[in-house]
């Protein structure tokens, strides 16, 4: 059991980030849940959890100077910040020949802020924090994407991507000073992030790229998710983990 071990949750009014905050909490966990906008979803997230000593926490991730006052204020109000979950995130479906530049150059920009650069800066907070009280763990939410492409999403394959090679550089700067870092890597999952496209023509197609026939459940990605957060050993550090299904293999 993690009884005691404070846990961060960006995005854990739903879908994953709700798995993982329930997962961490049924391991005597508590948890930070990190909402933007939907407070009665975080507060839905919040009282179904298990155990006691949880927390809401409000902020715009995007913001960072924000996404610096959501880590000093899971630190003190946790006593001790132990391990972030990088779990928020958002897409945009659109094809290449349908945009115009502006398009092209907004939606980039806003997706890399959110995905990439809004983790990196919750990273470099948390991290400092935990060198600071002893060490620490930090598990960022990647996407196979990264590493098959994304044609109808360019910008949300490569703030994947980086968040890859993010973790991989972390988990060797911080390391020596007791800091871990871990990357799942998930295919499709049934959140109402991927709603629309699972429900379109297209869902089939793509519950048929796993040899299982179906998309992940949020509980799967949760159980990963509060592995690596609590019971993963050390030596994990930097690895990738895919969650796919088979649906994408690698080696």
């Amino acid at each position: 059991m993690a009884t005691g071990i404070s846990v961060l949750i960006t995005g854990a009014s739903g879908g994953i980030g709700r798995a993982a905050a329930f997962e961490c909490a049924s391991r005597g966990a508590r948890i930070g849940v990190h909402y933007n906008a939907n407070l009665e979803r975080a507060e839905a997230t919040l009282a179904a959890l298990p155990g006691d000593g949880h927390q809401l926490f409000q902020c715009d991730i995007v913001d960072a100077a924000a996404a610096q006052q959501l880590i000093e204020q899971a630190d003190q109000a946790f006593d001790g910040l132990n391990v972030l979950v990088n779990n928020a995130g958002i897409s945009q479906r659109l094809k290449f020949e349908d945009i115009d530049y502006d398009t092209w150059r907004e939606t980039w920009r806003r997706i890399v802020d959110t995905n990439l650069t809004a983790a990196a800066n919750l990273c470099f907070c948390a991290g400092k924090k935990m060198i600071d009280r002893g060490g620490g763990r930090i598990v960022n939410l990647s996407s196979r994407g990264a590493f098959r492409g994304e044609p109808l999403m360019p910008w949300y394959g490569a703030s994947k991507a980086g968040m890859n090679a993010m973790g991989q550089s972390l988990a060797q700067a911080l390391g020596p000073r007791g800091v871990f870092v871990y990357t799942v890597a998930p295919g499709f999952v049934e959140t109402e992030m991927a709603a629309a496209v699972l429900a379109s023509a297209e869902g089939e197609n793509i519950r048929n790229q796993s040899t299982i026939g179906r998309v992940a459940q949020p509980e799967e990605l949760g159980k990963t998710i509060a592995f690596l957060a609590l019971e993963a050993p050390e030596f994990m550090t930097g690895c990738i983990v895919d969650v796919n299904g088979a649906s994408y293999l690698r080696s």
